[in-house]
């Protein structure tokens, strides 16, 4: 069941992550990816900052700044 949730929460991580930065949502399987992603890294910074939390409205909100993140490093590597 945790499986599940966190396919969930990296999705939908994905995808606001997607509106936040790109403006439009990826697609499912693009959305899922960066926002699985982004769960890691936003987990990641978050732990080497220090702050640390739980529940689902935390796993999301560390998700989508990751997401975030993620898509940023991203850009920085697409052409224009």
């Amino acid at each position: 069941m945790n499986f599940l949730w966190f396919i969930l929460i990296g999705l939908a991580a994905g995808w606001i992550g997607g509106l936040i930065i790109k403006g439009t949502g990826q697609g499912f399987w693009l959305n899922l990816l960066v926002g699985v992603i982004g769960a890691v890294l936003g987990g990641w910074i978050f732990g080497m900052l220090g702050v640390v939390g739980a529940g689902f409205v935390w796993s999301l909100v560390s998700a989508v700044v990751g997401a975030c993140v993620l898509l940023l490093i991203v850009r920085l590597f697409q052409r224009k």
